[in-house]
């Protein structure tokens, strides 16, 4: 999908090496990833802008994503290929889905593998085509498979054309006539998919503010040893609900969702390099056996942490 095209000026398009490449795109769009499969990453993105529109295809990686979508004049995400897998807040959507939303959402993604998907983020001023009926709510919509596969060729099409004929985009006609015929493609993908029995919020409710409980405990208390019992009681529900919301929302046990946490968090401690050591920064997290927390810091990150401080203070140097 992203061999063919080529940089120009009507089309974005950044590979990114490794995780903290891509971190930058993350602060800006207010969106925070958690990698699942640190070894084996490899984003990249496309972005055209066009008169009352902008679409990013992404590729994206194994990840727990949690972004705050704040989106005025509405948003369609589709599959770019048919073997999407990801979760929102328990509900698993493949390629048979498209999403979209209109207004304000927090929403929680779990990718257990890389994902191409389209957004087309549309302007305020774009005039109401009829496709948000409910504001601040990601919706998921069975879609119209011919629909689908239409918008997106129309998607790669608009693609390539930015790519080897970006002077098409600097008249406002020919872009104006590009997006007229994405529009059109989604017209009819909402026409279709769209019905009431085939429209599903991906609100997660309580499970989704147990998670945010867990996650505001772990930051006022990184050192602290977590048990499930004691969070439980802390919480005021039982083991089994906060394990099932955990499960939910993040697709792992707690166990394993509090440490991968800790373990990035070391991890970023890490790379400011300075004068910290290994066991500081491990034991500011909460690990305080060393070949413990070694051996789960290389199976996540495949290097040593004190490799991972090495980069870290070289770094520092090479910007000090």
């Amino acid at each position: 999908m992203f061999d063919a095209l080529v940089p120009s000026s009507a089309l974005q398009l950044i590979d990114f090496a490794d995780v903290d490449a891509f971190r930058p795109i993350e602060s800006m769009e207010d969106a925070r990833s958690i990698p699942l499969d640190v070894p084996n990453f490899a984003a990249a993105r496309a972005v055209v802008s066009l008169p009352a529109c902008r679409i990013i295809v992404m590729r994206s990686f194994a990840r727990i994503l949690d972004t705050a979508y704040r989106m005025p004049g509405g948003m369609v995400i589709l599959s770019m290929t048919d073997d999407l897998q990801v979760s929102s807040k328990g509900m698993d959507l493949d390629a048979r889905f498209f999403v979209a939303l209109r207004g304000n959402d927090e929403c929680h993604f779990v990718e257990p593998r890389t994902n191409h998907y389209a957004m087309i983020i549309f302007s305020p001023g774009l005039k109401d085509r009829g496709w948000f009926d409910h504001a601040d709510d990601l919706r998921a919509y069975v879609a119209n498979r011919p629909a689908l596969l239409h918008a997106r060729q129309l998607v790669l099409d608009i693609l390539r054309t930015a790519s080897v004929q970006p002077f098409l985009f600097e008249t406002t006609e020919a872009a104006a006539h590009l997006q007229e015929g994405l529009l059109l493609a989604l017209d009819d993908l909402f026409r279709i998919g769209a019905g009431p029995d085939r429209s599903t919020s991906v609100q997660g409710g309580r499970s989704t503010r147990l998670v945010q409980r867990i996650d505001d405990y772990v930051a006022a208390f990184p050192t602290a040893p977590i048990y499930t019992a004691d969070l439980a009681g802390e919480f005021g529900v039982s083991v089994r609900t906060l394990s099932g919301a955990v499960s939910k929302v993040r697709g792992m046990s707690l166990h394993q969702y509090i440490r991968l946490k800790r373990l990035w968090a070391t991890r970023a401690r890490l790379l400011k390099g300075g004068g910290a050591t290994v066991a500081t920064c491990a034991r500011a997290q909460g690990f305080h056996h060393m070949g413990e927390f070694a051996a789960a810091y290389r199976a996540t990150f495949h290097e040593a942490p004190s490799d991972t401080l090495a980069r870290g203070r070289q770094s520092g140097l090479s910007t000090g």
